[in-house]
């Protein structure tokens, strides 16, 4: 496991202005990365104390947080903010 945070900030560096940007400014940009960070969070709270969970119970989150970074990366080329 890689115990590493993916904020998104870092992983998008060069949209952080926007992120800053659309989390103020629209709701729904603002709540897709809220759930985004708690379960980036969540996640690296799993590796980094190893607590047990399934390997479909992690696939199934970590599949979720890139369907997330999928979405906010949509929006953020959009460009209309």
């Amino acid at each position: 496991m890689q115990n590493e945070k993916h904020p998104l900030p870092h992983e998008f560096p060069e949209h952080a202005i926007d992120i800053a940007k659309l989390k103020s400014d629209d709701p729904a940009f603002a709540a897709l990365a809220k759930e985004y960070h708690q379960l980036d969070h969540h996640i690296y709270g799993l590796e980094a104390s190893n607590i047990p969970t399934t390997d479909a119970n992690f696939i199934e989150l970590k599949t979720r947080r890139l369907v997330l970074k999928d979405q906010i990366y949509q929006k953020l080329i959009q460009g209309d903010f």
